[in-house]
């Protein structure tokens, strides 16, 4: 006797709801144990195939709670009722749709794709919370916005693709997609590179400097802040740079001596060795030194091999304000995702914009003639 096929016993389960014989019955029960012993691997997929149609029906007629229970269950299965995960998965409620787009193996990637082009926003990031993101999947998810594109960045288990990455560079209005691809382990150094060529200067590049805060609108406490040292002269680069050249050729150039300029305030000394050790300009380390924002600043110390105790060192010396608990946390969380080749690309891809941009050809070739 052979086996029937899922469908002709689905269409028997149906007819035997409505009321039939005892032998018919049996019939179906002995077709379904032929198919299952007879399928030996394939077992539990083809019994995925038999229920898919009852389950389809039973989910049209039960409540919102009853299709939560089913989602949760059946997104941890490695198979599953296609149909009826394809369902549950592009449910308008996400408290349905989300548990299997966020854990169901058994979802294909065209399913997703298609879901991700046009489900809602929980929905967006359930998918992009998943372990594993196929190519597709990101390139439907990145067409949504640039907050479902940095979530995207973040998530280490995303596969970018080729026009992935292209459409991530249409997506970006302010430069925050291109800070955390370069930020993200993993990142192609071409990637970066062809990236950082189209996005405006963020971290090397000078930026406009902010307005003055009125100082009756400053509270005494910090209006009491120093501001940071002005940068050292011509003179003091000049009277620098044979001692740092000398020092960084016999290997003494290292965590311990820079630590110890960035502690005594030896500006002069401290700007010219992350110059010769990161490969920037002199101009570009200025900048980083007196930005706001320490991410430029963590970079080039990364970029000089240097070490956390020596960046914190340095970022604490750059000014008389202390740093604050977050600002630190940002900083340390920075440098230790931050990869060594993607910082050194950085740093370079900041020396040709700054050499692009430079008027005075004179100074320019006086300043960064560190480190050639």
């Amino acid at each position: 006797m052979m086996a029937n096929s899922p469908a002709d016993i689905l269409g028997e389960l149906e007819a035997a709801v409505a009321g039939c014989p005892l032998d018919r019955c049996a019939r179906i029960l002995s077709g379904i144990v032929q198919l299952l012993t007879g399928s030996r691997d394939r077992s539990q997929e083809l019994l995925s195939g038999v229920v898919d149609g009852v389950l389809l029906r039973l989910t049209e007629r039960v409540e919102t709670s009853a299709l939560i229970q089913l989602s949760t269950t059946l997104a941890e299965l490695k198979v599953a009722p296609p149909e009826t995960l394809r369902r549950l998965a592009s449910h308008d409620d996400a408290d349905v749709a989300c548990p299997v787009l966020l854990k169901s193996q058994a979802l294909s990637t065209a399913d997703l794709a298609a879901i991700a082009a046009s489900c809602g926003e929980r929905h967006q990031r359930a998918i992009a919370a998943r372990d594993c993101i196929e190519p597709d999947v990101t390139e439907a998810l990145i067409k949504r916005g640039e907050q479902i594109c940095l979530a995207l960045i973040k998530n280490p288990g995303t596969k970018f693709s080729e026009a992935a990455y292209a459409a991530l560079a249409g997506a970006d209005q302010d430069g925050e997609i291109a800070k955390a691809l370069v930020l993200r382990p993993g990142t192609p150094d071409l990637i970066v590179r062809k990236l950082l060529s189209t996005q405006p200067a963020k971290t090397a590049a000078t930026k406009t400097a902010p307005a003055k805060p009125n100082a009756s609108a400053v509270p005494p406490a910090q209006a009491a802040v120093p501001p940071p040292p002005k940068p050292p002269s011509s003179a003091d680069y000049a009277s620098a740079r044979p001692e740092i050249v000398a020092l960084n050729r016999v290997g003494k150039l290292n965590d311990s001596t820079v630590n110890r300029f960035a502690i005594r305030g030896e500006t002069a000394n401290l700007f010219t060795a992350l110059s010769v050790l990161s490969g920037a300009p002199i101009e570009i380390v200025e900048h980083v030194m007196s930005d706001d924002d320490c991410e430029g600043l963590v970079m080039a110390c990364r970029a000089s091999r240097l070490n956390w105790a020596t960046t914190l060192a340095i970022l604490s010396n750059r000014s008389g304000a202390r740093l604050s608990f977050a600002q630190r946390e940002r900083a340390q969380l920075i440098f230790e995702t931050l990869l060594l080749s993607t910082s050194q690309w950085t740093v370079r891809w900041g020396e040709i914009a700054a050499s692009a941009n430079t008027s005075d050809p004179g100074n320019r070739g006086a300043k960064m003639g560190v480190n050639r």
